[in-house]
C-alpha cells in the first residue's frame, strides 16, 4: 500500500483534534504523577497542540518527499494571521490600553442605573465583541477576557456557570466581527475575491450577528447576576497611567490594525512599541509575551496542518446544497478553523450568491464549538484558563457551553 503524504496529513489532523479534546485528562494525569507532571503539564497545553504535530508532518514530509520538499511547503504557509494575533494580544493587554478601555467601559457603566458588575459583564459580552468589528477579532477577544477575567472567570464561580459564559464570548467575538469586511478572518478570505465591501456586510450579515450578540450577552449576564464579582480596584501601589501613553498605546494598536495584512510593517511598528514600552516601564505591566506566542505557535501549526486537508474538505463543501452548506459549514467549523473553510469556497467555480452567504453564515455562527474554530479563541483561552480547574479548558464543556449562543446566531442568521 502506498503511504501518501495526504493520507499522513490527514492522520496526524485527526491525532490532533483528539489530543485537543485531551488536553484536560493530561492535566489531571499530572496532578496525579508528579514524577512526570512537567511532561503532562506540557502535553496538557493547548497552545502546544497543533505546533506539535504540524512538526510531526513536516518531519513525515521530510522523510516521505525528502527535506526540500518539506522546508518548500513549510515556507509557502502564509502566516501574517499568527504573527497579527500574536502582536496585537501583546500591544491589547499592555497596561495602558487596558486601563483605557476600563475607564470608558467604567463611565459607560456608571450611566446604567444598574449594579455596575452587571453592567460590566453585559458590556464584556456585548459591546466589546460588537467593537471587534473595528479592532480585530483578536484584539476584542483579549480586552474582553482581560475584562471580564475577575469578574466572571473566578475559582469561585461553578465551573459548568464559567464554560457558558466563555461559550458564549467565543460565539459573540466570532460573529460581533462581521459588521465590517476585515475584522473577521472567515469573511476577510472571501471579501475581495467575492467583492464584499463594509457596507454589504453590515446590511447582510451585520444586523443580524449584532442582534444575536445582544441576545447572547443579555442571557448570560442575568444567568450569572448570582455570581458575578465586583469590578477590580485600580492598583493603588501605582500611579495612574498618563493619558499621553494610553493614547500613543492606542496609537500603536490602530496602526497595527490598519495594517493587519502586511506584517512587515506591523512587525516593525511592535519593535518600536517594545522599544516604548521598556523606555516608559513605570507605567507598564507585565507584557504577555509567552501567552501571545503560545497562541501563535497554535495557529502557526493550524496553518501547516491545515494546509494538506484541502482534499478532503473542498468535495464536502462543493457538494452541498445552500442549507446543507450552512449546517455543514457550521458543524465543519467545529474541528477546521472557519477561515479555512471560507477559503475553500473561493476556490469552488461559479457559487452562487446564497451558497456563498450561508457558508459564511455557517463559518462565523459555528466559531465559538471549539479552540480551534475561530483564530482568536486559542488567545481566550490562554487568558482565562486560570480559572479554570487544573487551569485547562475542557473541549467537550466548552462545546456544551457554546451550544446554545451557536443555536442563537444561527437563528439569526437564517432569518
Amino acid at each position: 500500500m502506498t503511504i501518501t503524504i495526504e493520507g499522513v496529513a490527514a492522520t496526524l489532523f485527526a491525532l490532533a483534534l483528539i489530543h485537543t479534546f485531551s488536553t484536560k485528562f493530561f492535566e489531571s494525569l499530572a496532578s496525579r504523577n508528579p514524577q512526570h507532571a512537567g511532561l503532562l503539564h506540557l502535553l496538557g497545553e493547548v497552545e502546544i497542540v497543533f505546533g506539535f504535530w504540524a512538526f510531526v508532518l513536516v518531519v513525515c514530509m521530510a522523510l516521505l518527499q525528502g527535506s526540500e520538499a518539506a522546508i518548500d511547503y513549510a515556507e509557502s504557509r502564509h502566516y501574517t494571521e499568527p504573527l497579527f494575533v500574536f502582536v496585537v494580544m501583546v500591544v491589547a493587554a499592555s497596561r495602558p490600553v487596558l486601563e483605557a478601555v476600563r475607564s470608558a467601559v467604567g463611565a459607560l457603566a456608571r450611566l446604567v442605573p444598574l449594579p455596575t458588575p452587571l453592567v460590566l459583564a453585559w458590556m464584556g459580552f456585548a459591546l466589546v465583541p460588537l467593537l471587534g468589528s473595528l479592532i480585530t477579532e483578536p484584539a476584542a477577544m483579549t480586552l474582553a477576557a482581560l475584562m471580564l477575567a475577575p469578574v466572571v472567570f473566578r475559582r469561585d464561580v461553578p465551573e459548568r456557570v464559567k464554560y457558558a459564559a466563555l461559550g458564549v464570548l467565543f460565539v459573540n467575538v466570532s460573529i460581533g466581527g462581521t459588521l465590517t469586511s476585515y475584522a473577521a478572518p472567515p469573511v476577510l478570505m472571501v471579501a475581495a475575491k467575492w467583492n464584499w465591501d463594509t457596507a454589504f456586510m453590515a446590511a447582510t450579515f451585520g444586523w443580524k450577528a449584532a442582534l444575536a450578540v445582544l441576545v447572547n450577552a443579555t442571557v448570560i449576564t442575568i444567568a450569572l447576576r448570582r455570581h458575578l464579582g465586583q469590578k477590580p480596584a485600580p492598583d493603588s501601589t501605582r500611579p495612574p497611567v498618563p493619558v499621553t501613553v494610553s493614547l500613543i498605546h492606542l496609537g500603536f494598536l490602530a496602526a497595527i490594525v490598519t495594517f493587519a495584512h502586511h506584517p512587515v510593517i506591523f512587525l516593525w511598528m511592535f519593535l518600536f512599541f517594545l522599544g516604548f514600552a521598556q523606555a516608559y516601564e513605570r507605567h507598564q505591566s507585565r507584557l504577555i509575551l509567552k501567552e501571545a506566542l503560545l497562541v501563535a505557535f497554535f495557529l502557526a501549526g493550524l496553518v501547516v496542518l491545515g494546509g494538506m486537508q484541502q482534499w478532503w474538505l473542498a468535495p464536502i463543501v462543493s457538494g452541498l446544497s445552500d442549507y446543507a452548506l450552512f449546517f455543514g459549514a457550521l458543524g465543519l467549523t467545529a474541528f477546521t478553523d472557519n477561515a479555512a473553510l471560507t477559503y475553500l469556497g473561493t476556490l469552488i467555480p461559479d457559487m452562487s450568491d446564497s451558497a456563498k452567504y450561508m457558508l459564511v453564515a455557517g463559518a462565523v455562527g459555528g466559531g465559538g464549538l471549539t479552540i480551534i474554530a475561530n483564530a482568536p479563541n486559542p488567545a481566550g483561552v490562554a487568558l482565562l484558563r486560570e480559572g479554570f480547574d487544573d487551569e485547562s479548558v475542557g473541549a467537550g464543556a466548552l462545546f456544551l457551553g457554546a451550544l446554545p449562543p451557536t443555536i442563537v446566531a444561527a437563528v439569526a442568521f437564517l432569518v
